[in-house]
């Protein structure tokens, strides 16, 4: 019995030795698996967020901002008989800063649009074409600086909210 004892032992060791072994072996290839599907999740997953990103909508642009005019009556150039315009439109400006303007030069910026109006005959503004090319006018008028030193507005469209002529 002391053989067989003594036998045991060093297979024992042995058995314990080769557990140890297979222990560290199968820690080793959790850390290289658990290390390399870290890299592979982090590498991954920072391609994907490029890719993302490129195929992105970009950023929307900022609301618009308008500037509402009051209606304005005018008498036109005479075609045999008088005739009068009656319009309201509201202005597309390019920040609250041009609105904050207008308000500030509202007497010239009526100004300028009552005699561009006056100037008008009923005949050449009545068609869409007609409109389309008062409203270009407009927007030309009022990109013109007030005061001396002054920015110019940015005025970038005309909507014609009412057009009446009589």
């Amino acid at each position: 019995m002391a053989t067989s004892k003594a036998a045991a032992a060093p297979a024992a060791a042995e058995g314990k030795k080769s557990k140890s072994k297979m222990f560290i072996i199968i820690g080793a290839l959790v850390l290289a698996a658990g290390g390399g599907g870290g890299a592979w999740y982090f590498m991954g997953h920072k391609g994907e967020t490029t890719e993302k990103a490129a195929h992105a909508k970009p950023n929307p642009a900022a609301p618009p901002v308008f500037a509402q005019m009051d209606p304005f009556t005018v008498n036109l150039q005479a075609d045999g008989g008088e005739q009068f315009l009656q319009t309201a439109f509201t202005l597309k400006v390019g920040s609250q800063a041009d609105v904050d303007a207008i308000k500030l030069y509202l007497p010239q910026v009526r100004s300028r649009v009552l005699l561009l109006l006056s100037s008008k005959r009923g005949a050449d503004i009545a068609t869409v074409d007609g409109k389309n090319k008062l409203a270009k006018e407009i927007i030309e008028q009022l990109t013109q600086p007030f005061a001396k030193g002054a920015q110019p507005l940015e005025v970038t469209d005309v909507f014609f909210t009412a057009f009446v002529i009589q």
